[in-house]
């Protein structure tokens, strides 16, 4: 009999399916089990237990998802019940957290860590609206707070294009318009990602000739990228404030202030695919051995936990 046994839902295109299988052995040889394909969205919750395949999730000791495209509001409530009896990576608080645009943007500033120039204005108060345009020189970002790979960003490069906008904001029901100061870079990015506090991989993305965003799944091309210091210590900070266990940092360079700038913090930041692997992307194996650290550290602390616990009664 194992150790400990964890719960997996990891996604399965892009080569998910090999990353799966590799997490799954090298677990396996430390004497941890693997039950995967526990997709809460297929769950149920009664008598004090939340089943997912016949399997009584609150008895794991761990449960580790990794899939950002199949997501439902059911499956993340119940991912947030679940946190509170198992531990989960990422942490469902830190996930949540860096799933809202604007809750991250905020923490991040008063953390002391440099993001775009941000406001949150209710969508009714257009002239201050128009009256930030003009304070940032005539262009502004506008992102809704919990999208993901540059859906819905809208780039408002005049006034005209936003008073265009404002006919589709009224026939909705959205309370809020959140909007980033543009930023001049120079059409790349880094995406950094760190795993438990540890730096594991850089590479960038370049935004196509006819677009501003570097998003893959928005037309952006992946490319190599060296690590510097000072962009990888950035990841890292940025990384611990949102509490991420896991994170993919997506930083610019600021061309007029002339520093690095933190836009976005993921919970689920990919894996090389197999064609990424075949441009030079070789992190895999790195990221892999780092979250299998992470997973055995963590049931062995909640093991040791428990254990504290029986030990008092």
């Amino acid at each position: 009999m194992s150790r400990y046994t964890v719960g997996m839902w990891l996604y399965k295109n892009g080569g998910g399916q090999l990353i799966q299988d590799e997490m799954v052995r090298k677990l396996k040889a430390r004497d941890i089990d693997v039950i995967t394909e526990l997709n809460l969205t297929n769950a149920m919750a009664a008598d004090g237990h939340i089943l997912c395949k016949k399997v009584a999730m609150e008895e794991l000791d761990l449960f580790f998802s990794y899939n950002a495209g199949k997501q439902t509001q059911y499956q993340l409530y119940l991912y947030q019940i679940l946190n509170e009896s198992v531990p989960c990576i990422n942490n469902f608080d830190s996930f949540a957290l860096t799933e809202d645009k604007f809750r991250t943007s905020h923490k991040l500033t008063q953390a002391g860590i440099v993001t775009p120039e941000y406001k949150m204005l209710k969508c009714s108060d257009k002239k201050k609206l128009k009256k930030t345009m003009q304070d940032w020189g005539g262009k502004l970002i506008y992102k809704p707070t919990d999208g993901w790979g540059g859906m819905g960003i809208v780039k408002i490069e005049n006034e005209s294009s936003l008073e265009m906008l404002f006919p589709f904001l009224d026939q909705t029901n959205i309370p809020y318009f959140y909007i980033e100061k543009y930023i001049n870079y120079d059409m790349t990015d880094f995406r950094i990602d760190i795993v438990d506090g540890q730096y594991v991989s850089c590479y960038g993305r370049r935004a196509p000739s006819d677009s501003w965003k570097t998003n893959v799944t928005s037309g952006g091309s992946v490319m190599l990228r060296e690590p510097n210091t000072e962009a990888v210590d950035l990841a890292i900070k940025a990384a611990a404030v949102t509490g991420l266990e896991i994170a993919g940092v997506d930083l610019i360079y600021d061309l007029e202030k002339e520093r690095y700038v933190v836009l976005e913090v993921n919970a689920i930041p990919a894996f090389a695919t197999p064609d990424q692997q075949q441009l030079g992307l070789d992190f895999n194996h790195n990221k892999v051995n780092k979250i299998v650290d992470l997973i055995e550290r963590k049931v062995s602390q909640q093991n040791i936990s428990n254990l504290q616990v029986v030990g008092m009664k």
